[in-house]
């Protein structure tokens, strides 16, 4: 995997990167995520981890990891938002900022989740803050040759 940032996504040049969702920058989605990692429920680890997700319409859903005392049990922020999207009924997720711990240090998303992203969009794109830029990468790029039952373009 290749860690590139904003800046850098495209040719290496700042100024050539182009975020495709004006209205809803990346930056506003880390604070979004960085905001709702507060709410979650991380009383074994005390590691609060906090995803916002954007929908092709422009709208954003919120998760946050639910810790259990079992803990095979926890969700995660990542599929705590997917589930929020499927439960108020879209299923065009295009981008995922995700934020959790220190500000200083990039949060991915796990195997799991990375996997659940890509039954929805492989070509999402994920958004990571990190201590002087922000980081965006594909779900693909995270998860390459993920598992699908379904040919993939």
């Amino acid at each position: 995997m290749e860690e590139r940032s904003m800046g850098d996504r495209n040719s290496g040049d700042a100024k050539n990167f182009n975020w495709p969702w004006p209205d809803v920058p990346a930056a506003t989605l880390l604070k979004k995520a960085r905001a709702v990692a507060e709410r979650a429920y991380a009383p074994y680890s005390k590691f609060k981890v906090g995803a916002a997700l954007l929908m092709a319409d422009g709208s954003i859903v919120l998760g946050c990891n639910v810790e259990n005392s079992s803990y095979s049990m926890t969700i995660c922020a990542e599929r705590s938002a997917i589930a929020g999207m499927i439960s108020i009924g879209h299923l065009d997720p295009v981008a995922i900022a995700v934020a959790g711990g220190k500000s200083s240090t990039p949060c991915p998303p796990c195997g799991a989740c990375r996997q659940v992203l890509a039954e929805f969009n492989p070509d999402m794109q994920v958004v990571l803050e990190s201590p002087n830029r922000i980081i965006v990468m594909t779900v693909n790029e995270l998860l390459p040759l993920s598992f699908s039952l379904t040919e993939r373009k």
